[in-house]
């Protein structure tokens, strides 16, 4: 099962969820801000970023979609990696409203006139501000919708921008060079290869400078979320490239 695919069915399983109730009124109070570590904060308040949050913590790709409870950070997370479009893709965060701070959801599929979501914080009305987790259909078109963040899904995404589909990532074919390349403070051609894979795998923001030949705390640490992002832990996530690290990385990135 795709990474896309392992969001949308978890998404799914929350239908029909709701927020709590007290005299006669919904509370915005809900199971998952008190379970992303770092939003526990966001309790009782608007709550359709959190649940997209929870969504890929629980899904084991978290490095993939912003941790926020604020849909306008959520779209500049996505902006600052250049995974930003103003078309639909398979799971892909939508947000909605004035710079899309408004509300976000996300998308499960998608055809020429509409958008099918799964929201959090909606109501059979689709409001903005609602009381559970609900099923939506949105038109691609309207004036509401402010545009698409992609996650780099390890498979690629299916997503209706010619711009990224004319430009996916093709790979890279250079085999794994063993794991003696890939000690701290040490150079290596291969190195400079793994930065280049991490950054089109969309972690470049652990690096403060382009990827080059020694390999350095940064590659680790971006090494180490691209395992993570694969559902690793302990020695499978350590931030040292393996043959089944080095595999992953070589294939196309999610575009």
């Amino acid at each position: 099962m795709g990474n896309a695919q392992t969001i949308i069915n978890i998404a799914k399983a929350e239908v029909g969820y709701h927020e709590g109730r007290s005299n006669g009124h919904w509370t915005n109070w809900q199971k998952y801000s008190p379970a992303v570590p770092g939003l526990e904060w966001s309790q009782n308040q608007a709550w359709c970023a959190v649940f997209a949050s929870w969504v890929a913590m629980k899904a084991g790709l978290a490095s993939l979609y912003p941790r926020t409870a604020s849909c306008a950070t959520g779209v500049e997370w996505f902006k600052s990696r250049n995974r930003w479009s103003a078309y639909p893709a398979v799971g892909a965060q939508v947000f909605y409203g004035s710079g899309g701070g408004t509300h976000t959801g996300i998308v499960y599929a998608y055809d020429s006139t509409y958008i099918y979501t799964v929201e959090g914080n909606t109501n059979a009305d689709g409001s903005a501000e609602g009381d559970g987790v609900y099923l939506k259909k949105r038109e691609r078109r309207s004036s509401y919708v402010y545009g698409y963040g992609y996650p780099a899904f390890a498979e690629g995404i299916d997503s209706a921008d010619p711009a990224w589909k004319s430009s996916k990532d093709r790979g890279d074919s250079t085999p794994f060079p063993g794991r003696q390349a890939f000690r701290l403070g040490q150079s290596h051609p291969a190195v400079t290869t793994l930065g280049k894979r991490l950054v089109a795998h969309g972690l470049g923001r652990f690096y403060s400078e382009g990827p080059g030949p020694r390999f350095t705390e940064a590659d680790r640490k971006a090494t180490e979320a691209f395992q993570r992002a694969q559902g690793w832990s302990g020695s499978e996530a350590d931030g040292y490239p393996g043959p089944s690290t080095w595999t992953r990385l070589m294939a196309p990135a999610g575009r």
